[in-house]
């Protein structure tokens, strides 16, 4: 096999881990959120957010999840990626404008680096 092909797919092994892994966050988070489920729903009040965000960021989120999975749908994959990304850094920064502890930062930034990384990873079929 040659190394060309051998790297495409490597990359697309890596683009499909990285993509259910974050599509799996979109989901799995955006069925909490709409039932308020913990850990969600309890950390959303505590940063001062009002409890109706749950059933928008949770209906977002599920929509997300599904764009990222299905084929084609280019322009709405760039849509996708971005909403995770700013969920992402806005839970991030909503953590530290409270002060809480700077490790609440991890699990945020590690889902916006692998939503990044499978935005990076997207094969030609699925780009504008």
């Amino acid at each position: 096999m040659r190394r060309t092909a051998v790297r495409d797919r490597y990359r697309v092994g890596a683009y499909w881990v990285t993509t259910a892994v974050a599509a799996g966050e979109c989901a799995v988070g955006g069925a909490m959120d709409l039932l308020r489920m913990a850990p969600f729903y309890p950390l959303l009040i505590d940063l001062g957010y009002p409890g109706y965000l749950a059933t928008i960021m949770g209906t977002a989120k599920i929509i997300a999840a599904v764009v990222l999975l299905v084929p084609s749908l280019p322009r709405l994959k760039e849509w996708a990626y971005a909403g995770v990304m700013i969920n992402m850094i806005g839970a991030a920064a909503s953590h530290l404008a409270v002060h809480q502890a700077p490790s609440s930062v991890i699990a945020p930034a590690m889902f916006a680096g692998l939503a990044m990384l499978s935005w990076g990873w997207r094969p030609p079929t699925r780009r504008l």
